[in-house]
């Protein structure tokens, strides 16, 4: 089935223009400095005296509080914009990395790394970055334009991740993060030139809300089935983010390829979005995301039954790159789609609460599992086993628009 965009593509306004690389900066840092976090596993532990699950709690709290965050930041930008929710995540996010970097004690470290940066993520998500862009981009270029921001903004794991791991190694981990908190606050500037409107490009207001959108979404199946699968990106991704290097050290191999792993996801992942993009506006994005998920599975099962040398990391990392984000357009693709733009924000926002809560649960259970066990592999089989499960949740999704969605763009 081919997706219900249509083939003429309308052009972009000087404003649009520049929302749109605003964007795509804001979410290369917000992206990009959260990849850097499992850097710090080692050095953190090794220099406070905690155990792997007191770090990789403090980080599955920020993935949940994240989630908890989102929907209602899509609230506030649905009805109030997009800026002034991307400053205020700005200033909690940047503050959480300070307070990070200070903390002595495991609770200090939920507070600041889980709760207040979990808070600052939850409001300078990509996902809000994602729901601007489909606002201010009429529905012909919108998938591609969602493929284009998770493209650029996975350009900052690929730029963070051995910028981090240098800044560690020069200046120790401390500096590191407050450098890098430092560098969040960047975002603030680049807000001032993001929509300040809610309303969406091409679509009416009349007759709808939030709480009808969302009673409307929850009776369709495929909005359910979506938001299930949704869940085993977060758990797949969040477990490999955070304890990927970690995974690589403990392989004998040196902590150095654990990072340059890491941009690697990040690189191909650039690729892999993009093309997601242009996949969703030639093909289903319902079929293109139950592929994505069965060959992540792929995937994970050769990293577990291959011999574990460098280049078998490195193989494996391009190779998740290019599967990583790309789920990200086609998702929010199927939302904006089926549902329209204007309440985009609160309807993916809710979609991505069931990512994080799979992002919560892969980063514990990872920490967790290790120190019961010595071993990552049962998180790893988890991992193939929900990849599988996702590709067949997917099958069954009706991606056509509501009739409303098409009266209003024909009368737009």
């Amino acid at each position: 089935m081919v997706s219900a965009v249509g083939r003429s593509k309308s052009p972009l306004s000087r404003s649009v223009i520049i929302a749109l690389v605003a964007g795509c900066a804001i979410a290369t840092i917000g992206f990009g400095v959260r990849a850097t976090f499992g850097l710090f596993l080692d050095p953190m532990t090794e220099a406070r005296g905690w155990d792997r699950e007191t770090f990789a709690l403090a980080l599955a709290i920020q993935n949940l509080v994240w989630g908890i965050g989102v929907p209602f930041a899509g609230m506030i930008a649905d009805r109030y914009g997009t800026r002034i929710v991307l400053m205020f995540g700005a200033v909690c996010y940047g503050g959480g990395i300070w307070g990070m970097a200070e903390a002595e004690s495991g609770a200090a470290l939920h507070l600041f790394a889980g709760v207040v940066v979990g808070i600052g993520v939850s409001f300078t998500s990509f996902a809000l970055v994602l729901t601007a862009f489909a606002k201010i981009v009429a529905p012909d270029r919108r998938t591609l334009a969602l493929g284009l921001g998770t493209a650029v903004g996975s350009l900052g794991q690929v730029i963070f991740s051995p910028l981090g791991n240098e800044l560690i190694d020069r200046y120790g981990w401390e500096t590191a993060l407050i450098a890098l908190g430092v560098m969040v606050i960047l975002i603030v500037p680049l807000a001032i030139a993001m929509p300040s409107d809610p309303s969406a490009v091409g679509e009416s207001d009349v007759g709808r809300s939030i709480r009808s959108e969302l009673r409307q979404a929850f009776a369709h199946r495929g909005y359910v089935l979506l938001t299930l699968g949704f869940f085993v990106c977060g758990f797949q991704i969040a477990f490999i983010t955070v304890h990927f290097p970690a995974y690589v050290k403990d392989l004998g191999l040196p902590a150095s390829v654990g990072a340059y792993a890491i941009a690697l996801v990040g690189g191909f992942n650039v690729v892999g979005s993009f093309l997601a993009g242009i996949a969703g506006q030639r093909w289903s994005m319902k079929s293109s995301l139950a592929v994505i998920y069965a060959v992540r599975s792929i995937l994970i099962l050769g990293l577990l039954l291959l011999p574990k040398t460098q280049l078998t990391i490195y193989v494996f990392a391009a190779t998740m790159g290019l599967m990583w984000l790309s789920t990200v357009p086609l998702t929010s693709g199927i939302v904006a789609q089926v549902f329209g733009a204007r309440f985009m924000a609160t309807l993916f926002g809710v979609v991505f609460f069931s990512h994080q809560l799979g992002s919560f649960l892969g980063v514990w259970l990872g920490g967790r599992i290790f120190d019961a066990t010595g071993s990552y592999d049962p998180i790893w089989w988890a991992s193939v086993v929900l990849g599988i499960a996702a590709a067949l949740v997917h099958l069954p999704i009706d991606e056509r628009p509501l009739g409303r969605v098409v009266a209003q763009r024909v009368t737009g």
